[in-house]
């Protein structure tokens, strides 16, 4: 019985819906269901999923950090900004890879030495780093640096920065047999996820501190250090997401993933984490990002506006939290009612 017990899971519900909506995707257009359509299609969303994964990681300790969007952008732009300054193209990854890692490791450093709410921490964070990317190239060229076999940098400020080598691109653009690679990275990132979240101590710090953060540090758990070290891993997902798009677009930009932040909560709550912490699923989360991918190229080619896209996900977004409250209550409410009926129990059988 319990080998069976998966069926009951919220992840299998998400692939249940992912087959259904395929189905009726494929039953309006059956070109939908075309294997290598659905695969290749995957590349315009998948950034998508490495965000939200990582936002899952904090999802889990009670907190959330909306950042992520900007820092795709910041890192795009510092890989660009890097290679057309001379660095070779993997140095230029190494360096856009770092600063996602830091600015995420910053953002823990204040919520773990603050009591300011995680969301208004990020939120500032949100618009600092998206101003720093905008603005990098303005600053190098004020600091006297030089872009390699060009002028000044600020032709980069709202123009992408081309060029880029296929030994880096090919990230974005190449295939594995039928897999595309950003898929792959994807995949590879999920579940290393997974592992860290199900197999590690430090996945247990995680739940721990979501359920009760001065309980989990009284019982041992380093909770400055293991916060800084989540919000460090989910700038670094972010930065990769960022560096996933600009392989796939072939193009740096300081505004590459602005528009995924709707897209990336729902995703992670979606996939079944609370927003209270304690309780979370890497599975789900890229299983609703397969979801949420999918529903919006089924709508624009069903001929919706993507003005109009976005008010169905926020609706998405609203039920799903709707329908996790509702069903947490229900489950209250059977236990309260079944420890009722046991004391009820317990009380006629001592009457006898």
């Amino acid at each position: 019985m319990s080998n069976l017990r998966w069926l009951k899971s919220w992840e299998f519900a998400l692939l249940v819906a992912l087959m259904v909506e395929l189905a009726v995707l494929g039953m309006i257009n059956p070109a939908f269901l075309n294997v290598q359509n659905l695969l290749y299609s995957t590349s315009d969303f998948v950034h998508v999923i490495i965000a939200a994964v990582g936002l899952t990681l904090i999802i889990m300790t009670g907190g959330i950090d909306i950042s992520g969007v900007s820092l795709m952008g910041l890192a795009s732009i510092v890989l660009g900004l890097s290679f057309v300054a001379g660095a070779p193209i993997w140095l230029a990854v190494g360096v856009a890879l770092a600063v996602g890692l830091l600015a995420g490791a910053f953002n823990g450093s204040v919520v773990a030495n603050t009591d300011v709410n995680p969301l208004v921490i990020t939120l500032a964070m949100l618009f600092l780093y998206s101003g720093v990317a905008t603005g990098l190239p303005t600053l190098l060229d004020m600091l006297g640096f030089k872009a390699y076999g060009a002028g000044g940098f600020e032709a980069y400020q709202y123009e992408g920065i081309n060029g880029l080598p296929k030994s880096f691109t090919w990230f974005g653009t190449g295939r594995i047999g039928w897999l595309p690679m950003p898929l792959v990275v994807t995949l590879v990132l999920t579940l290393i996820a997974g592992w860290l979240m199900g197999h590690t101590r430090f996945g247990r710090f995680l739940q721990l501190i979501g359920v009760n953060a001065e309980a989990a540090r009284h019982t041992g758990v380093p909770l400055k250090r293991t916060l800084i070290t989540v919000y460090a891993l989910n700038g670094l997902a972010a930065a990769v997401a960022g560096l996933v798009l600009t392989a796939y677009f072939t193009s740096a930009r300081s505004d590459l993933g602005a528009e995924a932040l709707l897209n990336i909560i729902t995703a992670v709550v979606l996939g079944g984490s609370s927003i209270y912490g304690g309780e979370g699923s890497v599975l789900g989360t890229f299983l609703a990002g397969l979801v949420l991918g999918y529903l919006r190229q089924g709508l624009l080619a069903l001929g919706i506006t993507s003005d109009v896209v976005p008010v169905i996900v926020g609706a998405l977004l609203i039920g799903s939290v709707a329908g996790r409250i509702g069903l947490a209550a229900l489950q209250r409410s059977r236990a309260n009612r079944a420890a009722y009926e046991t004391e009820r129990q317990a009380v006629a059988a001592n009457g006898e």
